[in-house]
C-alpha cells in the first residue's frame, strides 16, 4: 500500500473507531484542531502515564509538577520568544498558498529518502539473504549520490537559517525547482520571518488589561520554578523536573493529521547538571530515551537519531530521535544540552538568584540542563499507525487489526457472551465486574461472534474473552488473544492474572534494563 494510502486508513481508521475527530465537526471544522475521542482519550492517557512512570516515578532525582498556561510575559522576553520564536515562510504567488520555507526542502529530501529506500528494495530482492544492508548503503554509487545531496541541501539550510540569510534559503529553493504541492507553481515570493505564539490579554477591563501570551513550550514554567523545587525537595544536583502539558503554536502550516497542530501536548523533562557533565548526561539520556521508545515494541529499524546542523544559540549539543511515520522519518523527541541559558535569563530579567549551592565543593554556581522534550500527540500517531495493518488469512480473507502495544490499549479485554441468553449475559457481565477494578474492559454482546472479534481487533483489544454453555459447568471461557488470534480454555479465577502478565506496565519497562 502507497504510503499516502497508509496516512489515510489511518486518518478513516481513528475517525471510525473513536480515536480523533476533527474539532468543531458539526461547524465545519478548525484546522489544525483535534479532539480525542473516547478510545484516543484512553490511549493518550495510557501514553502520557507509560512516560511519567519511567521518567518520575522509576527515578529517585526526578519529580514532576504542572505548571500554568498562563504565565508572566516577561518569562517569554527572557526565553527569546518573544523575539526569535519564528518560522520562515514563504508565499506561492500564483496558488496563494503558505508554506514553512524549511519544510518545503525538508519534503525535498525526503523524496530523496524515497529513491534510496527504492534502491535498497530493490537490491534485497536481488541479493536475497546475503544482502548487506550496512555496505550497501555505504558503497552502492547511486545511493551514496543521494545522501550526500540530502546532507549538502540540510547543511546549506541549517546555515542559512542559523545566519538568517533568508534569501539564500529562497535561492536554495528556487535552485532545486521546488514547485507549489498543490498546483506546481514555482512562482515563490520572499521568504520572511512569522512569530508563532497566541497573543491573548489579562484583566476585566480591555484599557486595564495585560498583554499576554498562551505559553508556546512547557519547559519555562519548569526553569522559572527550578529553586522552588530544589529547595521544597531538597533535591540535590544532578536532578530532573518533569511536566505533561498543553501548549499553543500559531502554526500557519499545520499539516499531516495530529503531527503539527496548533494546540498539542508536551512531555518534557529538564535535568539539571553541573557544568562541564553536559556531555556524560547528553550521552546518557540520548540511550535511555531510545532505549524508551524501543520497549513499545514499535520496531528498532523505524527509529533513528538526527543530530542538528544549525544549533539553537544557547545549545552546545543537540539531537533528534525520528521516528518513520507514513509521511518518512520525522522527528519525535528532541534531546537538548541547554546550557546555563535558561536559568541565566531568567536570572537577568527576574533580578532573582537562581543558583544551585553544592555542598561537596563549597561554591554556588548556575546549573546547566540536559532537556528532554517529546510530543504527546505525535507519539499518539506514532503507535497509531504504527499499529493499523491489513493481515491476509489463511482463508483467503483480511482482517484489519490495531496491534496497539497492549500495555498501551485503551480497553485491555472485550468479555462476549455466546448469545444474550441462557445466563451467558449474566456470567459475561459478573467478570466485567470483576476485572474493571484492574483493567479497562468492555461488555460486547451485539452481532456474531465471529465478528465482534474483529470489530474488537480494529479497535486494538488485546483480549476477547468469551462466555459459552460449558462456562455453565466448569466456569472456564475462551480467551482469544488478538495478534495471534491464538485461543485457548482457561478458568475465570485466572483471568486476572493472564491479563496483567501482558499489559502491566512493569513487564513492558523492564525490557529497558
Amino acid at each position: 500500500m502507497a504510503n499516502d494510502d497508509q496516512f489515510k486508513k489511518v486518518i478513516s481508521h481513528a475517525k471510525e473507531y473513536g480515536y480523533v475527530f476533527q474539532s468543531s465537526e458539526i461547524y465545519d471544522g478548525l484546522s489544525a484542531v483535534y479532539d480525542y475521542a473516547q478510545n484516543g482519550a484512553e490511549l493518550k492517557k495510557n501514553i502520557r502515564d507509560y512516560w511519567w512512570k519511567a521518567m518520575v516515578q522509576m527515578n529517585d532525582n526526578i519529580v514532576g509538577i504542572d505548571s500554568a498556561i498562563f504565565m508572566h510575559p516577561t518569562i517569554w522576553k527572557a526565553s527569546g520568544h518573544v523575539d526569535a520564536f519564528n518560522d520562515p515562510l514563504i508565499d506561492n504567488k500564483d496558488s496563494k498558498k503558505r508554506y514553512r520555507a524549511d519544510v518545503l526542502i525538508e519534503d525535498y529530501c525526503a523524496k530523496i529518502e524515497t529513491k534510496i529506500d527504492k534502491e535498497v528494495s530493490k537490491a534485497e530482492k536481488r541479493f536475497g539473504d546475503t544482502f548487506n544492508k550496512a555496505e550497501f548503503v555505504s558503497t552502492n554509487p547511486r545511493v551514496v549520490g543521494y545522501q550526500e545531496k540530502i546532507e549538502s541541501i540540510l547543511t546549506r539550510m541549517g546555515k542559512s537559517l542559523g545566519a538568517e540569510d533568508l534569501a539564500d534559503v529562497k535561492a536554495l529553493i528556487e535552485e532545486l525547482e521546488i514547485a507549489d504541492p498543490l498546483t506546481g507553481s514555482k512562482n515563490w515570493t520572499d521568504v520572511k520571518q512569522f512569530n508563532l505564539m497566541f497573543g491573548t490579554k489579562l484583566g476585566a477591563s480591555a484599557e486595564h488589561a495585560m498583554d499576554l501570551y498562551l505559553r508556546p513550550e512547557t519547559a519555562q514554567g519548569i526553569f522559572v520554578n527550578f529553586l522552588n523545587v530544589q529547595k521544597t525537595g531538597r533535591m540535590k544536583i544532578p536532578f530532573g523536573i518533569a511536566q505533561t502539558g498543553k501548549a499553543f503554536r500559531n502554526e500557519i502550516v499545520a499539516r499531516q493529521f495530529i503531527f503539527r497542530m496548533r494546540e498539542f501536548e508536551q512531555m518534557e523533562m529538564q535535568f539539571f547538571i553541573k557544568p562541564g557533565t553536559q556531555k556524560e548526561w547528553f550521552d546518557y539520556w540520548k540511550e535511555t530515551r531510545m532505549k524508551w521508545h524501543l520497549s513499545l515494541g514499535l520496531g528498532e529499524e523505524n527509529y533513528r537519531f538526527h543530530d542538528h546542523e544549525k544549533l539553537a544559540h544557547y545549545a552546545d549539543a543537540a539531537t533528534d530521535i525520528e521516528f518513520k511515520f507514513p509521511f518518512g522519518f520525522k522527528e519525535l523527541e528532541g534531546i537538548h544540552s541547554r546550557t546555563d541559558f535558561d536559568l541565566k535569563q531568567h536570572e537577568e530579567f527576574s533580578g532573582k538568584k537562581l543558583q544551585y549551592f553544592d555542598h561537596e565543593d563549597n561554591a554556588s554556581y548556575t546549573p546547566y540542563v540536559l532537556e528532554t522534550s517529546i510530543g504527546l500527540d505525535r507519539m499518539f500517531l506514532a503507535i497509531f499507525s504504527n499499529a493499523l495493518v491489513e493481515e491476509e488469512l489463511d482463508n483467503n480473507t483480511t482482517r484489519t487489526v490495531l496491534k496497539l502495544p497492549a500495555v498501551l490499549a485503551p480497553v485491555k479485554a472485550a468479555i462476549l457472551p455466546l448469545v444474550k441468553k441462557d445466563g451467558l449475559p449474566d456470567i459475561a457481565k459478573q467478570i466485567v465486574e470483576d476485572l474493571k477494578w484492574d483493567f479497562n474492559v468492555d461488555y460486547d454482546e451485539k452481532d456474531a461472534v465471529g465478528r465482534r472479534y474483529r470489530r474488537q481487533d480494529a479497535n486494538g483489544t488485546p483480549f476477547c474473552i468469551t462466555v459459552d454453555h460449558d462456562t455453565l459447568e466448569d466456569n472456564t471461557v475462551t480467551i482469544r488473544h488478538r495478534d495471534t488470534m491464538e485461543q485457548k480454555r482457561v478458568k475465570i479465577a485466572d483471568l486476572k492474572d493472564i491479563i496483567k502478565a501482558e499489559v502491566d506496565v512493569k513487564h513492558w519497562l523492564m525490557k529497558m534494563k
